[in-house]
């Protein structure tokens, strides 16, 4: 199987990751006009625009940190193509009646549209997660949470006044639960047909 070379500006995610000020700033410079002309022509203005970057960012750092994204294709690509897919989305939820898409041919032999495709269904299975979290009960919600945190599960059962053996069986079981119900959803079949 053929390994994917990773991308110089895998620099951009990493610098979103270590909260690098310099880089980010220019992620801004460099690459943002391009994303707010673009929503300006097609029924935006630059405060919606401003608010999609902002989204998308959060969205490449989300990816990032828990999925370990590696860019395999020019940033710049990937980021607009991301941007994109959101305001479409915002779009298509406002109902907006007066839409003009004017398309923009994309000449880029990479993998910007995998990385993007990767990143809209990582963003759309965390919805589904915490869709479906936040329907639990307060203490499933907060081993869960907690439990998926830096802390150790022996933390995790001091913080919560249990004992380690119930805060594991705890855990296991809230897990178990939010699993069954990921799985009825019909969020989850859908994204499953998607993808």
């Amino acid at each position: 199987m053929e390994t994917k070379k990773i991308h110089s500006d895998q620099r951009y995610v990493e610098a979103l990751l270590a909260n690098d000020s310099t880089l980010i700033n220019e992620i801004y410079e460099k690459f943002a006009p391009k994303v707010i002309a673009y929503v300006c022509k097609n029924s935006g203005d630059e405060t919606a625009a401003r608010d999609i970057i902002q989204e998308t960012l959060i969205t490449v750092y989300d990816q990032a940190k828990t999925k370990g994204l590696k860019l395999t294709c020019p940033f710049d690509a990937y980021f607009f193509l991301i941007c994109k897919r959101k305001w479409l989305n915002t779009l298509k939820k406002s109902g907006s009646k007066e839409v003009t898409i004017e398309e923009e041919r994309l000449s880029i032999k990479d993998n910007a549209d995998e990385n993007a495709e990767q990143t809209q269904q990582f963003e759309e299975q965390q919805n589904l997660y915490m869709s479906v979290l936040s329907k639990m009960g307060e203490t499933c919600k907060r081993i869960i949470t907690l439990g998926f945190s830096a802390m150790s599960m022996q933390e995790v059962a001091e913080q919560l006044g249990v004992t380690y053996a119930y805060a594991r069986k705890k855990k296991s079981l809230c897990i178990s639960k939010l699993t069954q119900l990921i799985k009825e959803s019909s969020l989850y079949r859908k994204l499953q047909n998607d993808y």
